[in-house]
């Protein structure tokens, strides 16, 4: 995230790019279902789309808003920060979630307007068992560890790649197909199609991606320790035509994504 950047700015960033993550879901959801009906295959191409619009979403949007597209990211930026005397503020998380949400929202109906569809149509997928609860838990700690992890080792410039390629794996690996994101569980309802999830169900997944990201901060803290606190923000410096603000120290977790 840039802090120069206007919160306005960097919430719309949030809202456009969480739209086009949700579009990229369920639209090639959708194609995928149109071309054949191997469910196997039909998995594999919403995987690879995903995987690859994710990428390069985080490469575009990383540098104005830090690319969260993710209200359990922002979160738990928000916590790590706050820990350290830095980073995300409470402020930006009130901005960033609702426009996430509304982007997830506007991406569904957006794929659905693309291919001739209902606008909005509740899902009927029902997607309401405990092991796909645990399947969601598993995938979104994964991914807070993996992306703060990569912060507290000096790696962020890898989020794109590393990012994107562990939510194409945990495609594969979770009985849920890894959503891992409360915004993109809650624009999935409002489709009736491949990526879609019935709203009975959304309530369960939110809470177990929740439980999820604890546990993601838990491993970070256990396997590479606490941030270390901020040395000073908005510190005063002197310039050739006198005195002048530098910009805020921001944690390593504010830039994950960036």
């Amino acid at each position: 995230m840039n802090a120069r950047v206007p919160l306005a700015r960097r919430a719309a960033a949030e809202a456009v790019g969480t739209a086009a993550l949700v579009a990229v879901v369920v639209g090639s959801g959708i194609q995928a279902t149109e071309l054949t009906r191997d469910v196997g295959v039909q998995l594999l191409a919403s995987s690879l789309a995903t995987v690859l619009g994710l990428g390069v979403l985080i490469a575009l949007l990383g540098p104005v808003c830090g690319a969260h597209f993710n209200p359990v990211v922002s979160l738990a930026a928000y916590l790590t920060g706050r820990a350290a005397g830095e980073g995300v503020r409470l402020r930006d998380v009130a901005a960033y979630v609702p426009a996430q949400i509304g982007g997830a929202i506007a991406g569904a109906v957006l794929a659905d307007a693309m291919f001739a569809r209902p606008l909005v149509a509740w899902s009927a997928r029902d997607r309401f068992a405990g092991h796909l609860w645990l399947g969601e838990a598993v995938a979104t700690a994964g991914l807070i560890w993996l992306i703060f992890g990569l912060a507290r080792t000096g790696r962020a410039h890898l989020a794109p790649a590393a990012v994107a390629s562990f939510i194409g794996a945990a495609y594969w690996f979770t009985s849920s197909t890894s959503f891992a994101n409360p915004a993109v569980t809650i624009g999935r309802a409002f489709t009736d199609t491949f990526a879609g999830i019935a709203p009975g169900s959304v309530p369960p997944f939110l809470a177990a991606q929740l439980a999820g990201a604890l546990l993601g901060l838990g491993l970070v803290a256990l396997c590479f320790g606490r941030p270390a606190p901020a040395t000073g923000t908005g510190a005063v410096t002197a310039g050739p035509r006198g005195r002048r603000p530098t910009a805020p120290v921001r944690s390593a977790e504010e830039g994950a994504l960036s």
